[in-house]
């Protein structure tokens, strides 16, 4: 069967995709963000995972205020980059597992989780910048991908508890994927930041820290809050916390932390990385 081998929690500012661009990883200002993705390589080096399932949010490249699925699943053989106006480098296509799409489509469904498919499907910043930052050096991208868009966008939002049901959801469904894949799971943006009006800028990094305190020991906690809490708390685009959220669920009860770094600010907001592994051994 498929083996689950952890997670990897990584902001996606369109800034990050910029540095890189620009060969900025060791510059002062950017050199610790990008320094925590040391750990990070390090351990996908002995991991070496075949498929990456990435829960992220779309940011209008497939879906905008029009149309805005609650939950979007891509079922493509090939997932495209395309330019969203940040002046990023468009970079190469990732292939996708058409195969585990829609076993996971099937047993979301069977779940009672009302999902939107994509066969088509183009793949943005929320995507692109966490795989770049785990394999800078990649000639061909050594996972497939299987992309997951939640959606942070437009209100009403889901709930902390229905994404941590939906990755709990996707976790069981990957237990019992009939393959040899060895499967990291992403989930990308924040942490806390609000890119508009009088609180433009704003940082929360207790409540950060508590995400990820609470990732590492009691994923459960985050779901005492609501959407509108979080909003509130972390500014009105930390609610990116919701990948993570259904991200860590996948990953089932026993996790262990690998590494993890914070820092603020990049651009406007806290910058953040982790790596949970999804089985812990048991003593002899």
């Amino acid at each position: 069967m498929a083996e689950v081998l952890g997670g990897i929690f990584a902001s996606h500012v369109p800034a990050i995709g910029g540095a890189i661009a620009r060969g900025l990883q060791e510059d002062p200002y950017w050199a610790p963000f990008f320094q925590g993705f040391d750990a990070v390589r390090a351990w996908l080096g002995e991991a070496r995972p075949d498929v990456a399932v990435v829960f992220y949010n779309d940011h209008g490249l497939n879906f905008f205020l029009d149309k805005m699925p609650t939950f979007a699943i891509g079922a493509a053989a090939e997932y495209t980059n395309a330019d969203e106006g940040w002046g990023l480098p468009v970079i190469k296509p990732f292939a996708g597992d058409p195969a585990l799409s829609w076993h996971l489509i099937e047993a979301l469904v069977d779940a009672e989780f009302d999902i939107t498919t994509c066969q088509s499907m183009l793949v943005d910043h929320a995507l692109t910048i966490p795989i770049q930052l785990c394999w800078p050096d990649a000639v061909d991208w050594p996972v497939r991908i299987v992309p997951i868009a939640i959606n942070t966008v437009q209100h009403p939002l889901p709930s902390p508890a229905r994404c941590l049901a939906l990755g709990r959801a996707v976790g069981r469904a990957l237990a019992r994927w009939d393959s040899d894949d060895r499967i990291v799971v992403f989930g990308t943006g924040g942490l806390s930041h609000q890119l508009e009006g009088p609180r433009a800028g704003f940082i929360n990094s207790d409540y950060d820290r508590l995400c990820m305190d609470a990732l590492a020991q009691d994923p459960d906690l985050l779901t005492r809050y609501t959407s509108l809490d979080i909003v509130e708390l972390a500014g009105s685009q930390g609610v990116e916390i919701l990948n993570w959220i259904a991200a860590r669920g996948a990953l089932g009860d026993a996790t262990r932390e690998i590494c993890r770094n914070y820092h603020i600010p990049i651009s406007n907001t806290a910058a953040a990385s982790m790596v949970l592994e999804a089985k812990v051994a048991q003593p002899a």
